[in-house]
């Protein structure tokens, strides 16, 4: 039989690859997905020679229609059983919302917001049969942002998984799963660049964490069964601020905050 893994989205760079690396070192066997072969053949390599643990590797892009299907069905086929579900896959777009492109908006969504759903909906049927089970879903400080204008999408992604997340640890108490939500702030990864976002004054200004402590935050919340972690004190600062009244003046910030900024 083969033992539960836990899955691991987004897993080629970043806060995944970290997560990965401390999931493996805590002895557990991995199912790693991201859309580089390459990366993910390079990393399954790093960590099995390191830790002695099985590593999968299913390189493949979740912002497409029905991968999150796809991939839970070829999973089961293989007899995989997942008892431990990180959903950290996600991406960002800067810019004015009248002139992004209709299909990277969508595939926004469907990464950052339908892939991690399904994910989780397909993945709680056998957790709550062994009454054990634990959720990582990856969200940001934006989520308790009121809106970011030049990135409405995104923090609109953010905030809806936060909320999904906070509503189903509720109704899961007692079941023995556990949902934990991941809200970092602004953090040394490519992530913004991929974004467009590197020049603003959001990541220009704000002092940022490393993925690898972020990491760190997100796992021990999550196998202590944790709610919500915002890990930095800048983080929380950002959380507590944007859900003050009036939000309208929060709202004005980000817009600032989220201009580009000139360097010298």
């Amino acid at each position: 039989m083969i033992a539960p893994v836990a899955l691991v989205t987004g897993a080629s760079s970043g806060i995944g690859l970290e997560l990965a690396r401390l999931l493996a070192a805590g002895g557990r066997d991995l199912v790693l997905v991201a859309r580089s072969a390459e990366r993910l053949d390079r990393i399954a390599r790093e960590l099995s020679d390191l830790h002695a643990v099985r590593v999968e590797r299913r390189p493949r892009d979740l912002s497409k229609p029905d991968a999150a299907h796809a991939l839970w069905s070829e999973l089961t086929g293989d007899g995989v059983v997942v008892d431990t579900l990180v959903n950290n896959a996600g991406v960002g777009l800067h810019g004015a919302f009248g002139g992004q492109d209709v299909d990277a908006i969508s595939r926004l969504v469907t990464l950052n917001v339908t892939t991690l759903t399904t994910l989780t909906r397909l993945s709680l049927p056998e957790m709550l049969a062994r009454r054990s089970g634990r959720i990582l879903n990856v969200a940001s400080i934006v989520a308790y942002q009121p809106g970011g204008p030049q990135e409405a999408v995104y923090y609109a992604t953010k905030a809806f998984v936060l909320s999904f997340s906070k509503s189903l640890a509720g109704e899961l108490r007692g079941t023995g799963v556990t949902i934990t939500t991941l809200c970092p702030g602004p953090t040394k990864t490519a992530f913004e660049a991929k974004a467009g976002a590197t020049g603003t004054a959001l990541y220009t200004w704000m002092p940022s964490m490393t993925a690898a402590a972020v990491a760190r935050a997100g796992y021990r919340g999550m196998m202590r069964g944790a709610g919500v972690v915002i890990p930095g004190i800048v983080a929380k600062v950002l959380a507590v601020a944007g859900e003050l009244p009036p939000r309208r003046i929060a709202l004005e910030v980000n817009r600032l905050l989220l201009r580009s900024v000139s360097r010298a």
